[in-house]
C-alpha cells in the first residue's frame, strides 16, 4: 500500500513539474483582408513590385506596404 501511494505521489509531482514547463501561445486573430495597392511607376528599368503583406507584430497584424525591388 505504501509503494502505491509513493508511486502516485511521484507521478503527480513529475506531471506537475512537466506541465509547469509548458508555454502556451495565445491564439492569433485571423489575418485581415489584404489592402489594395496600386503600384506606382517603377523607379528605373530592372525593378519588380513586391506586393504588400501582413506580418505578426507581437499582439496584432501589421501591414507591410509594397515596394520596388531591384532584380539581379
Amino acid at each position: 500500500m505504501k509503494i502505491r501511494s509513493v508511486s502516485l505521489a511521484v507521478l503527480v509531482s513529475t506531471t506537475a513539474v512537466l506541465m509547469s514547463a509548458c508555454v502556451v501561445e495565445p491564439v492569433r486573430p485571423p489575418q485581415p483582408a489584404p489592402v489594395v495597392e496600386v503600384a506606382p511607376p517603377p523607379p528605373a528599368p530592372g525593378y519588380r513590385w513586391a506586393k504588400g503583406h501582413y506580418r505578426w507584430a507581437g499582439n496584432h497584424w501589421a501591414w507591410v506596404p509594397g515596394h520596388w525591388v531591384a532584380v539581379y
